[in-house]
């Protein structure tokens, strides 16, 4: 049977012989806090659409999914329609990220800098504007807290300029790819962070690794509704943000409200929508 390595605000992650399995759970967090009531479906729906795009990306770039079912023998209910079957693989020590849009941290970092991702912008650009071109910004992972954000410099040093280059290279391809096809069925990729890693024994295999293009990792806006120079409607926990933003009686941190079935039933169908519009 497999042996539960740890559990993270969403998946939990296991070990079976050589293989390293990921089950998303069906929990959701916000301001780095776990909500105490779940979204139901919400592991599955992530699991199908990172296996949806996984399928859809190997030729840009090989992932660590081994497969999706869990071995015959084998009673484990539980996992069915969440398991993802993984490589060993070490992972690179930053979140490769790629923002088409001026939004969430990068909208901040640009009113108080005039920056994105350490990067010059020209001035005037609204809340949600398009970006002159889709840019890499790097985020160092921290197991507490929000990512930091890391500057091209600070990138290149935790990663040495080869890593940088060739991970810059297939985030942005990656990302370029998605914001099309997602764009061909009236939705904007707005940003997304991606995760890559090197396969053990195999040196220069780099493979993508965690989820690709959900709502858990990525920024989606639809189309007919995108208005720059405010927030956006998103296919995600943004629901969740707002209503939380209206809470009086939370500080933001542990442990979180109880939801109202209103809000849950309500981040389920962003979610839900998400993966009709996005899954074939």
């Amino acid at each position: 049977m497999p042996t539960l390595l740890r559990r993270g605000k969403v998946r939990d992650i296991y070990a079976w012989r050589d293989e390293i399995w990921l089950v998303a759970s069906d929990r959701i967090s916000a301001y780095d806090v776990i909500m105490p009531t779940p979204i139901p479906d919400k592991g599955k729906i992530l699991t199908a659409l990172s296996r949806h795009w996984f399928g859809l990306t190997e030729k840009l770039c090989p992932s660590h999914v081994l497969g999706y079912d869990v071995p015959d023998g084998m009673d484990l209910p539980e996992f069915d329609g969440r398991l993802t079957r993984a490589r060993r693989c070490e992972i690179f020590p930053v979140e490769c990220v790629a923002r088409g849009y001026l939004a969430g941290s990068s909208w901040e970092e640009y009113r108080q800098r005039g920056t994105v991702g350490g990067q010059a912008m020209p001035s005037g650009l609204r809340e949600s504007d398009k970006l002159p071109q889709p840019l890499f910004t790097p985020a160092r992972k921290n197991d507490h807290g929000h990512d930091e954000n890391l500057s091209p410099e600070e990138a290149r040093l935790a990663l040495g300029d080869s890593r940088y280059d060739d991970l810059r290279g297939l985030t942005l391809s990656l990302y370029a790819w998605a914001a099309t096809y997602a764009a061909q069925r009236g939705i904007l990729l707005a940003d997304t962070k991606l995760e890559f890693g090197r396969e053990a024994g195999k040196a220069e295999r780099v493979l993508l690794a965690d989820e690709i293009f959900t709502p858990d990792s990525s920024r989606f806006w639809p189309a007919d509704a995108y208005r720059p120079g405010g927030p956006q409607p998103s296919f995600d926990k943004q629901y969740l943000r707002d209503y939380l933003k209206t809470l009086t009686t939370w500080n933001k941190t542990a442990p979180g409200p109880d939801l109202p079935e209103m809000v849950v039933q309500n981040t389920r169908a962003k979610y839900l929508e998400a993966l009709e519009r996005l899954g074939k």
